[in-house]
């Protein structure tokens, strides 16, 4: 029999324990001394191994549920798994992609969804590379005056595109990106957005009736497209997955931090506020109507959306029901804790180890292009 490399070792090893937790928890103990007999032997021969679609849907509802930066959690068993591990070529893959946002669109009714396609296999530097961070991000441009319009979070992949010969036909605060993907040891394509799948939602105010000269919007799906999900010691560098909005994603981070849409003082103004010191809680006041926006809109235009109080206690609920199982969960505070009325959610009084365990979802940064300790986009 040959022997391991230590790179093999180290992928035995993980595999040996994700498939004793997968059939443990599928209660099918039974299958798993040939299971891993087979796995071992694949590695030997192959220095990899394959999942079958019920190790694949476990393992990726898995690491959902081991996500520390998501409050969100207790969905994780109703996750749809797309297994997209056939596909090899970029037009395969720009479809596959638009099949996961119409699935999880639904015309509002947001569902959660992933799809995984093929693993990074041993002797690619990278796997299949989704260059967008999500799905539906919005381009953003220095206008000749210096004046900023987009989103300045999207510097990079705007350039990126103009660079590839994407000529946006305006210049507007809401441009959606086209889609980059990249095979292994092939240039970049660029493929346009299907702009007909993406939903999108118009900001109104229930009170004030100048709201709408703002022209704000934001889409419906927030599709995170480039993590590695990594099962077993096997990492699928291309899965897109999804929930749904918390509120304050886009209200508070996405329109009202400083360095993307930023803002803050023009709603200031816009209300009559006096923003000459910071004691008169001006940002504090613009925001709570920003984010009532953000709710009022997505709950007029029916598209599913979390606010994040709900969302607070629907994590405590996560909490005590993985308690029941007899498992712990792991969160980073900082950002279970919502970015608005922290304290006056449960979480925030609440106290987490934060660790990180398999499966689970990484980024990739460009020193370390296969995978960093977790963290998650707005």
């Amino acid at each position: 029999m040959k022997f391991l490399t230590a790179k093999e070792t180290a992928l035995w090893e993980e595999a040996y324990n994700f498939l004793s937790q997968c059939y443990k928890e599928l209660k099918l103990e039974n299958e798993l001394p040939q299971r891993l007999e087979q796995v071992q032997a694949e590695i030997q021969s192959s220095r990899t191994y394959y999942h079958t679609f019920k190790e694949l849907e476990f393992g990726a509802r898995v690491a959902w549920r081991n996500n520390v930066r998501c409050i969100g959690r207790i969905y994780w068993k109703t996750l749809k798994i797309f297994d997209a591990r056939q596909l090899s070529t970029t037009e395969e893959i720009y479809q596959a992609l638009s099949n996961h946002l119409r699935y999880a669109t639904n015309e509002g009714n947001i569902r959660s969804a992933i799809t995984i396609f093929r693993q990074k296999m041993p002797d690619e530097p990278k796997g299949i590379q989704i260059e967008n961070s999500q799905l539906i991000r919005y381009a953003v441009y220095t206008q000749p005056n210096g004046t900023i319009v987009g989103d300045p979070a999207q510097s990079k992949l705007t350039q990126q595109c103009i660079q590839l010969g994407w000529k946006p036909s305006q210049q507007t605060n809401f441009d959606i990106l086209p889609w980059l993907i990249t095979l292994p040891g092939q240039p970049t394509e660029m493929k346009e957005a299907p702009l007909s799948l993406i939903k999108e939602v118009p900001l109104e105010h229930p009170t004030f009736e100048w709201w709408n000269t703002l022209q704000l919007k934001w889409h419906a799906v927030p599709v995170i497209s480039d993590m590695i999900l990594e099962i077993g010691g096997i990492q699928y560098t291309a899965a897109p997955f999804n929930g749904w909005y918390m509120g304050t994603e886009i209200g508070s981070r996405n329109l009202g931090d400083q360095h993307r849409y930023n803002l803050l003082p023009l709603i200031a103004q816009k209300m009559g506020l006096d923003t000459s010191q910071s004691f008169l809680l001006w940002k504090d006041r613009a925001l709570v109507e920003l984010n009532t926006s953000v709710l009022y809109s997505f709950q007029k235009y029916q598209v599913k959306i979390n606010n994040h109080h709900e969302a607070s206690d629907y994590f405590i609920h996560f909490e005590d029901a993985e308690k029941k199982q007899g498992r712990t969960i792991a969160a980073d505070w900082s950002w279970i804790v919502p970015p608005m009325s922290a304290s006056a959610t449960a979480v925030f009084h609440k106290e987490y180890e934060n660790k990180t365990v398999n499966p689970n979802f990484y980024y990739k940064t460009p020193d370390n292009p296969q995978k960093c300790p977790f963290k998650s986009s707005k």
